[in-house]
């Protein structure tokens, strides 16, 4: 086997191995985000844009589905205590 031969096949195998690996990377996740195993409290208002862990009713459902960032019906976990302190921070959503 020639050294050409070797790179066009590596570079298949390449292709092959992230074609495969795309879906689970491409697919938002389907609910909210599981709660975290440390103790926690959700905070809204502080999530950058897509980075949401849900968000409340007649916003998006999913994590990750928020469209701006800072949106005040999209929360994110943070450890309990910590949410107030967080410029922009709520514990509920406006």
């Amino acid at each position: 086997m020639n050294t050409r031969e070797l790179t066009k096949g590596l570079t298949i195998a390449s292709i092959i191995a992230a074609a495969a690996a795309l879906p689970a990377y491409a697919t938002p996740q389907q609910g909210p985000a599981k709660a975290p195993s440390f103790k926690s409290e959700k905070c809204y208002g502080i999530a950058k844009a897509g980075k949401n862990d849900c968000a409340a009713t007649g916003n998006n459902s999913c994590a990750g589905h928020s469209k701006v960032d800072a949106d005040k019906k999209a929360w994110i976990f943070v450890p309990a205590g910590y949410c107030e302190r967080i410029v922009g921070g709520n514990k509920s959503a406006m």
